[in-house]
């Protein structure tokens, strides 16, 4: 089955034959299931009021377990970002209702991070509809070929 990467690489073989063109057309449909994932992705997050980054920082928060709780630190490197970004996330977060700060009671100097309970049920919804969602992305590929998909971009991805 041909699809618009073939006529595009159809295209560039017949005017530049002298390349390799095989690695673009990997690359050229990762980028194109990328704004897939994204566009469907956004789509849910969206429906629960949050963007990429807010959901980043419930779902990391959700994940460490009871109580809940990080510093902006461990926020920081858990979700690879600077910590002035952090800072705008967490404000956001905290307007909306869904986490609370205070001051760390072991180091007065620091705040600790929590989810509200507001911001655990919306954690949790989005987080079902986000598993459905990408569940329902990938049932294109069967079982092995997701597994198999799954082990090439691991590979890929490591250093």
């Amino acid at each position: 089955m041909e699809d618009a990467i073939d006529v595009i690489l159809a295209q560039w073989r017949r005017e530049r034959p002298d390349l390799d063109l095989e690695a673009m057309s990997v690359f050229a449909r990762l980028a194109r299931a990328s704004r897939l994932v994204e566009d469907a992705v956004d789509q849910v997050f969206t429906r629960h009021g949050l963007r990429q980054g807010e959901f980043d920082v419930l779902a990391a928060l959700r994940r460490s377990g009871p109580p809940y709780t990080l510093i902006p630190s461990e926020l920081s490197q858990v979700l690879m970002m600077s910590r002035a970004g952090m800072t705008n996330r967490l404000d956001r977060l905290e307007a909306a209702g869904l986490v609370s700060r205070a001051l760390d009671p072991a180091d007065r100097r620091s705040f600790r991070v929590t989810l509200t309970d507001e911001g655990l049920r919306v954690i949790d919804a989005a987080l079902t509809d986000h598993a459905a969602n990408l569940a329902r992305l990938s049932s294109r590929l069967s079982p092995a070929d997701t597994a198999t998909l799954d082990t090439l971009l691991r590979t890929f991805l490591s250093p």
